[in-house]
């Protein structure tokens, strides 16, 4: 529920920082909304791993046990 609406509030600020960059043509805007696309990029990837760990990691570890 807190990762959906961490996400959720992600990618409403990304895009807003959009629509500002398409609004104005600052090149501000569009460098902030890359790096919130990093951001999220970084954040998924480590719930992605976690979620793998948990996933095989300890079934296996149960399975040894």
């Amino acid at each position: 529920m807190l990762i959906r609406l961490a996400l959720l509030l992600s990618a409403l600020l990304l895009a807003s920082t959009l629509a500002a960059y398409l609004f104005t043509r600052d090149t501000r805007y569009f460098r902030f909304a890359v790096q919130i696309g990093q951001f999220i990029l970084y954040v998924l990837l480590v719930f992605a791993a976690l979620y793998l760990l948990e996933r095989f990691g300890l079934v296996a570890w149960r399975v040894l046990l």
